[in-house]
């Protein structure tokens, strides 16, 4: 019985466990209008991507359903200059994890994981 239970809990954290809902936009200039529409993604796309393209003033903001391996890249070629323009690429695994900007999404992937990992330490721990 108690492994059904530990079983059951780490479910709950698995990536594969439902289907991935992301906030969807594109090219709007601020966070919160951004955070208007959510969006199921479909197979084989696994990850939020927000996108911040800074151009002095101006911010656009984009958001969508992704691959892991389309964002990653996209992250690994993105860049700020000294002035603060250019873009910003996050990517992020759990349920609109995207609503926050660029600069804060990878927060939220981390608590999902420390809670996910403390769940199972402390579930194992009681089998013991």
């Amino acid at each position: 019985m108690e492994i059904i239970t530990v079983l059951l809990l780490l479910s709950f954290c698995s990536p594969f466990s439902d289907a991935l809902k992301c906030y969807v936009c594109s090219s709007t200039t601020t966070n919160d209008a951004c955070n208007q529409s959510s969006q199921t993604c479909q197979a084989p796309l696994d990850t939020c991507m927000t996108t911040v393209d800074t151009f002095g003033k101006i911010k656009a903001i984009g958001k969508y359903c992704a691959s892991a391996r389309t964002c990653q890249g996209a992250a690994s070629g993105a860049s700020v200059d000294a002035n603060g323009n250019g873009n910003q690429v996050t990517c992020c695994s759990s349920n609109l994890c995207n609503i926050n900007g660029a600069t804060g999404v990878g927060l939220n992937t981390l608590l999902t994981l420390a809670v996910c990992f403390s769940h199972a330490v402390l579930s194992i721990l009681w089998l013991l």
